[in-house]
């Protein structure tokens, strides 16, 4: 399970994240929900030890964040990967895995089929730097999971991929529910949202507006309207 209890970051006296509470039920998909500049991407990256929160704790499984042992069984996506340009596909997600501190080394059978899955096959020898925009999200995508972490945290996984390229991710992002992985993804497209997720959690200026399941979130509406009511009403009050 993740925990969140009382998150908050400032950057030069703005408060980004502000208080911030919620759980994510263990196997399940959460999607995280706002507009540009809502806090998610601060979020995210407390949640995965990137950056240090002001104040507040964040748990996986019962233990901290800030432990090294729970970093063995994470992995994160950014929005915006970077890679060495130089290697090719294939010798970057192998570096990757030797760097992994999970001690879960998959077979050469088992990376095919990563790339398999991810559509990158074929790409695998070819150098990062000859690679599109949507190719270079498959590659992410692949290193998030390479060292097969428990929990899994994804920030705009879908941005830059053609419809054939998101099919495949979400049938991906799918399997890995079915095994057992709990998946902790940022969108703005919020059809993917209402496909994949078991609950979303919205958050607007820092502060979360709403957690729960969708239908009782849309109450009959579409998630587009109903989350764009609820911002607004939350950004305009009455």
């Amino acid at each position: 399970m993740i925990k969140v209890e009382n998150l908050t970051k400032s950057y030069n006296e703005r408060i980004v994240v502000r208080g911030l509470s919620f759980e994510v039920k263990k196997g399940s998909i959460l999607g995280f929900l706002g507009a540009n500049g809502s806090g998610k991407t601060t979020t995210i990256k407390m949640m995965v030890g990137i950056t240090t929160p002001d104040s507040g704790k964040i748990f996986l499984d019962g233990k901290s964040i800030s432990e090294w042992e729970t970093k063995k069984i994470l992995g994160f996506m950014p929005e915006l990967p970077s890679f060495y340009e130089y290697l090719t596909g294939g010798e970057f997600l192998s570096f990757c895995e030797d760097l992994s501190i999970s001690g879960d080394s998959r077979k050469k059978k088992e990376l095919e089929e990563i790339f398999t899955k991810i559509g990158l096959l074929e790409a695998r020898d070819i150098p990062i730097r000859e690679y599109s925009k949507g190719m270079r999200q498959r590659l992410a995508f692949a290193q998030a999971i390479i060292h097969n972490p428990e929990y899994i945290f994804l920030d705009e996984p879908l941005d830059g991929l053609d419809p054939l390229g998101r099919k495949a991710f979400k049938q991906f992002i799918k399997e890995l529910k079915n095994e057992g992985k709990t998946i902790f993804f940022s969108s703005h497209i919020l059809f993917d949202a209402e496909e994949l997720c078991d609950e979303i959690a919205i958050i607007n200026k820092g502060e979360l507006l709403y957690k729960g399941n969708i239908p009782d979130f849309c109450k009959g509406r579409t998630l587009e309207r109903q989350f764009v009511d609820t911002v607004e009403a939350a950004n305009n009050p009455q």
